[in-house]
């Protein structure tokens, strides 16, 4: 969105930070280069968000894009301690960090930052895969099939408070689900939420979350694969581009300190990029609802 390189993190109200890593990925690879793929299609997208009382983000937050995390290719434990650090520079100046990924075992160095500062954080997770596997890909307890597991054991993640929405497709075992639920989530399945509609849906976000510190993350496989081809592991069946929009834009009730879009794979975004400016456009809307939620506060 145009938005300035930050020289200093001073004075911010959030920042923009690339998470460019893909170790964590278990077939396809590419996610490392969706946080300029994303920035360059932002472009596109103008400062005043007519879902959102017609607010000027940029009028109500100040904002800048920090760059990118440094990550260490192919090696996730080394490459989550850098993020974390990164992340953990934002959130000790008072900053809301919106991530890029990268691959969604990036989350976990995010909530480990966060959660240094907030405590166990509620966590609001778009995606048609829970990510909750003990381990995944020959054993590995780093994979973008494991953060929400690993939060849980490590007691960062507040998982009453907790909520996955979107899951789908084929399984590789039957409690692929259960392993959720047995963790604390509350998991709605892709029909399950469509079902409900944008503003229940949003309702019942809002009393699982209660006011606590919460972090959304947002897998662009939540999407179905002809509104965003361009994914890790593409999962038919999904919302629509429209659908999506309209289940975020009708989110209120939540306290945000931080959130990330990921999972997208700009190597297979050969038709007009339609994937990287949908991943731009969810940003954006988060970006939206925090400034809605800024400005509508005391004070």
């Amino acid at each position: 969105m145009r938005l300035p390189q930050a020289t200093s993190l001073k004075d911010l109200d959030a920042a923009i930070i690339g998470l460019p890593s893909d170790s964590g990925g278990p077939y396809r690879t590419g996610a490392r280069f969706a946080p300029n793929a994303v920035r360059a299609m932002s472009v596109m997208l103008r400062p005043i968000n007519p879902y959102r009382r017609n607010i000027n983000i940029f009028e109500e937050l100040r904002v800048a894009d920090v760059g990118d995390a440094n990550v260490v290719p192919g090696y996730e434990i080394e490459s989550l301690e850098r993020i974390e650090e990164s992340v953990a520079a934002l959130v000790a100046a008072g900053i809301v960090p919106f991530g890029i990924g990268g691959d969604h075992y990036i989350t976990l160095a995010e909530l480990r930052a966060l959660a240094k500062a907030h405590g166990p954080i509620a966590l609001v997770h778009f995606d048609s895969h829970t990510d909750t596997w003990d381990t995944y890909c020959a054993g590995k307890k780093y994979s973008a099939g494991t953060p929400f597991r690993r939060g849980v054991e490590e007691q960062i993640i507040d998982t009453p408070c907790s909520i996955q929405i979107g899951m789908r497709g084929s399984l590789f075992q039957e409690n692929d689900i259960s392993h959720s639920i047995d963790c604390g989530y509350d998991v709605l399945t892709t029909e399950e939420a469509l079902d409900l509609g944008p503003a229940a849906l949003a309702d019942g976000i809002a009393r699982r979350v209660a006011g606590k510190p919460v972090f959304i993350s947002f897998d662009m496989d939540f999407v179905d694969p002809s509104a965003a081809p361009a994914v890790q592991t593409p999962e038919a069946g999904g919302p629509t581009a429209r659908e999506t929009l309209q289940i975020i834009r009708a989110l209120h009730g939540i306290n945000l300190v931080g959130c990330d879009v990921v999972e997208a794979n700009p190597l297979y975004d050969s038709t007009g990029q339609i994937t990287a400016l949908l991943a731009a456009t969810v940003m954006a809307e988060f970006l939206a609802f925090l400034a809605s939620r800024r400005s509508s506060s005391p004070g």
